[in-house]
């Protein structure tokens, strides 16, 4: 095999690790993370920064192996933005072909369509207070189905009040599961609980239960 074939069935890793999954549809299920390497936003409450450029470049084989010797049923590949190297979508492939739950988180701010039909795709709404809402990608919303799930971090009312108007405007509720979530150490989840409830909102709230377990602990 060439150089170029070895190469192409690398991805750049940054760690792999098991934990509770903090958030979304299957939060509380031990899960193996697979972190990739490489993002290119800069939201102002990202918890990985860690994850921008430090990692290893590993075969897609030694990825599989590594989360077999773990022995979990779920798999969430995130990041950094995992969508960043393209060999994302053949090892999201394998790892649904392995037979595992498998789940990944994205910005949003890259093509969502070539990802395998078989993977729960939990794409993070930018607000406003993100820095980066100018990067939402609003064509991945016609390929939503009700097994993915839109999640917005909500920093303040602002990126609240906004978010409500988001869902309205691109008629988010009707295609999957949303989900709000209150930036950690930024809003109180009580105030945003009682937000949604005075509103009525249609929406999941979620606490990001890694956080409440481990804090900022990285790899958990």
């Amino acid at each position: 095999m060439s150089e170029q074939a070895v190469r192409a069935e690398r991805l750049r890793v940054n760690e792999i690790f098991h934990s509770l999954q903090g958030e979304a549809d299957c939060v509380g299920f031990p899960t193996v993370f697979v972190r990739l390497t490489g993002c290119p936003l800069r939201c102002q409450y990202c918890d990985t920064e860690y994850a921008f450029h430090a990692g290893d470049w590993l075969d897609l084989d030694a990825i599989l192996e590594k989360v077999r010797n773990i022995g979990a049923s779920h798999v969430c590949v995130t990041g950094g933005e995992p969508l960043a190297q393209p060999n994302c979508l053949t090892l999201l492939a394998r790892l649904c072909d392995a037979g595992y739950q498998v789940s990944l988180e994205t910005s949003g701010a890259l093509d969502v369509a070539a990802v395998d039909a078989r993977v729960s795709r939990v794409i993070d709404v930018k607000t406003p207070a993100s820095n980066e809402a100018s990067r939402n990608r609003i064509e991945n919303f016609r390929h939503l189905t009700p097994r993915d799930q839109l999640k917005f971090v909500i920093c303040s009312r602002d990126d609240y009040d906004w978010s409500k108007a988001f869902l309205q405007e691109h008629h988010l509720g009707e295609r999957c599961r949303i989900l709000f979530s209150p930036s950690y150490n930024q809003l109180s989840p009580r105030l945003l609980a009682e937000w949604i409830l005075a509103d009525r909102l249609p929406v999941r709230f979620q606490i990001q239960l890694h956080k409440i377990l481990w804090g900022d602990v990285p790899g958990k």
